[in-house]
């Protein structure tokens, strides 16, 4: 999800992919531009289940090529940033930073290279329902009739799609779905988190969250591979070497449109364009066969985005 990508609900400093936008850019570009660009991350992040399972199918397991891809970024960080490092390290506050956006990634990444991806995708988005709680706690906003409507349709929309067809509680019922939602609170602590650290240099955030895809998403395959529930990556080849770095090159370009639409959009129209990645997400899914559109799951869809329509609203 990968997931990672704009926050829906909160303001558009950030994503789980990259970094956060430049406050008080300049205008040059016209309304319609802006929208692409935002249209263009959500395609990326909408897409990146295709060529994630790809690169599973070369022997490449979801986790492995998280960690390369944000190893490779955080290194490029680093050499063009290399005070963000030192200010990342000096500031223990950024490492919730690095912990939420590392394991949205690492779950995001992994669920949809091996779950039903519209399910997934939906779950993910529950991040309305949990910015309502996190803002509550730790930021202290109060819980506005509005909040409280979306809260409702969150819910309501999540006990529909996890509803089990012959009945019973619904909960999570497989490590996809289980992923899923661990991977859209998490989103909704990066940014809460964002909005509670706005203060603390740019470049400081987008290292904090690039190295947090690197480290927990690279914790997780080591040790899942040293119990053998996660393959090693193979020996290194051309075909998965290149899907790595076409990744790297994806996520960052789509990290720059980000910045360059949500810099120059309002915070709710932001939120409302980047709902597209649900879209496109589920419209590949089905059309590829890797994921199925059931009435229950449009219905419990339709009401898990209207509460993140709810929580862009200015």
């Amino acid at each position: 999800m990968n997931p990672p990508r704009s926050a829906v609900g909160a303001p558009p400093q950030g994503s789980a992919a990259g970094g956060p936008a430049k406050p008080d850019p300049p205008r040059q570009l016209g309304r319609g531009w802006a929208v692409a660009a935002l249209v263009l991350n959500a395609l990326t992040w909408g897409l990146s289940w295709w060529p994630l399972r790809q690169l599973g199918d070369a022997g490449l397991h979801a986790l492995w090529a998280t960690t390369l891809i944000y190893g490779l970024a955080v290194a490029l960080i680093v050499l063009r940033q290399p005070g963000a490092l030192l200010h990342l390290w000096r500031t223990p506050v950024l490492w919730v930073l690095v912990l939420a956006a590392g394991t949205t990634n690492a779950t995001f990444n992994w669920a949809v290279s091996i779950g039903d991806v519209v399910r997934v995708v939906l779950l993910f988005y529950l991040m309305p329902l949990w910015t309502v709680l996190l803002a509550r706690w730790l930021l202290g906003e109060r819980l506005r009739p509005l909040a409280l409507l979306r809260l409702a349709l969150a819910l309501a929309g999540a006990a529909i799609v996890l509803a089990p067809e012959g009945g019973g509680l619904p909960l999570p019922r497989s490590l996809p779905d289980w992923l899923g939602v661990i991977g859209g609170f998490s989103f909704a602590l990066n940014n809460v988190m964002l909005r509670r650290e706005a203060a603390q240099p740019r470049a400081a955030r987008a290292l904090a969250m690039f190295f947090g895809g690197f480290v927990v998403a690279g914790t997780l395959a080591v040790l899942l591979s040293a119990r053998g529930t996660v393959p090693l990556p193979p020996a290194p080849a051309w075909g998965w070497v290149a899907g790595v770095l076409g990744l790297t090159v994806a996520f960052l370009l789509g990290n720059l449109a980000l910045q360059i639409g949500a810099a120059r959009l309002p915070a709710n129209v932001t939120a409302v364009v980047m709902l597209t990645e649900v879209l496109f997400a589920a419209a590949s899914a089905v059309a590829l066969g890797a994921g199925v559109m059931t009435p229950a799951l449009a219905l419990g869809g339709a009401l898990i985005v209207g509460a993140a329509v709810l929580a862009a609203r200015p």
